[in-house]
């Protein structure tokens, strides 16, 4: 048995098991993604907080590019900085949109 579940039902579920993993932003764009996926499959989505977790995160730009060591400029400014990192994880097909305050919401790769 399913249950249709809303953007908001949606934050409720992360906030009272993951509350610290996405913003309230990042949960939106996150929602909207996984619904489009599953409209794309022709297969509706399980809704697994810790699944979910495992396989997508959000974090702000500076934290992806110390993980992943991106190429920064050190001459530019934090919006070219944030732009370089957009690309690097366009670039690695897992850029899921963006999030607040400059987070980006990917798929762990």
């Amino acid at each position: 048995m399913k249950q249709t579940v809303n953007v908001y039902q949606f934050r409720d579920a992360f906030r009272s098991i993951r509350p610290d993993n996405f913003s309230y932003e990042g949960l939106a764009v996150l929602f909207d993604y996984l619904e489009e996926l599953g409209d794309d499959i022709g297969e509706e989505m399980e809704l697994d907080v810790i699944a979910i977790c495992c396989d997508f995160s959000e974090d702000r730009w500076e934290t992806i590019a110390k993980y992943y060591d991106v190429a920064l400029d050190e001459t530019a400014d934090d919006e070219e900085n944030a732009g370089y990192v957009r690309q690097f994880l366009e670039d690695e097909g897992v850029l899921i949109g963006e999030g607040a305050s400059g987070s980006f919401v990917y798929r762990g790769f």
